[in-house]
């Protein structure tokens, strides 16, 4: 029998290679998981008229380069936010979609709480780097959430991208036009971890209003001492390999913990 078929976005700030190492470990030689960059990041600066459809291009050049006509789609945070693009422009390619804490979810009617968090994400861009990284990350979790300290020493290189990146995300999440009637019409299973400290008015509602009002076939599960920045597949990877292995097996039909051929890949 074939693999499991997976291809994994990372978020705005850890590249995919690191932040999804352990879980594809995790995985084991049954799933053919594929850590795919952003495209955000494949030079110093982001791409000209970078978008969100600027990431679905490059999960379907990905795809037909790997010749997975249909495949498994996992996205965290800003890698979430263009899976969600990637859901409602290429419906088809999809065996299912699973979500981790998704960046964003379309310009809709959300709750005024909601509302009024993504008003306090605006107030960043006036930030000065220094201060820019720290407000981002305490704005995505509860306020008694422990944010992982400053490494010592200097930033690794592929940090100096990420403000310029995260601004990227942000300006296009005010434009993008994420077609709500193409993701309601979307079938197949969609699995979503969230971690119980993350700010509720932030995940807590995408996660409440993807189940209420778009996916039929809606799987949340709940890490309850993880948050954004202490993400399910780098803190509590078994656990997430064991979810979304019975998550893609019940989408292709197979028994749950069946044997599969080997085959693993890392990008």
């Amino acid at each position: 029998m074939e693999p499991i078929r997976a291809l994994l976005l990372p978020g705005s700030v850890v590249p995919a290679d690191i932040a999804f190492g352990p879980l594809i470990e995790a995985l084991g030689p049954d799933v053919q998981a594929v850590a795919k960059e952003l495209e955000l990041y494949k030079d110093d600066v982001p791409p000209e008229g970078w978008s969100l459809d600027t990431e679905v291009d490059g999960v379907l050049r990905e795809a037909d380069a790997l010749g997975w006509q249909t495949f498994h789609l996992l996205g965290y945070s800003g890698g979430g936010a263009a899976a969600l693009a990637f859901t409602a422009k290429h419906p088809g390619r999809l065996q299912s979609l699973a979500l981790v804490e998704p960046a964003w979810a379309g310009r809709w009617d959300w709750s005024p709480a909601y509302a009024e968090h993504w008003r306090k994400y605006g107030e960043l861009d006036a930030l000065p780097p220094e201060q820019f990284m720290p407000a981002f990350m305490r704005l995505q979790v509860r306020p008694d959430a422990v944010l992982p300290p400053q490494p010592d020493g200097p930033p690794p290189p592929w940090m100096a991208k990420r403000p310029a990146g995260i601004r990227a995300f942000m300006r296009t999440f005010n434009t993008y036009d994420l077609d709500r009637s193409r993701l309601a019409a979307f079938s197949r299973p969609v699995f979503f971890a969230l971690g119980g400290l993350s700010h509720p008015d932030d995940f807590g509602e995408v996660a409440a209003r993807l189940a209420r009002v778009f996916f039929p076939d809606f799987h949340l599960e709940v890490f309850p001492g993880r948050h954004h920045f202490d993400p399910p597949h780098r803190a509590e990877p078994q656990r997430l390999a064991e979810a979304l292995r019975r998550h893609w097996a019940a989408a292709e039909g197979r028994p749950a913990g069946q044997h599969l051929a080997s085959g693993t890949g890392t990008r």
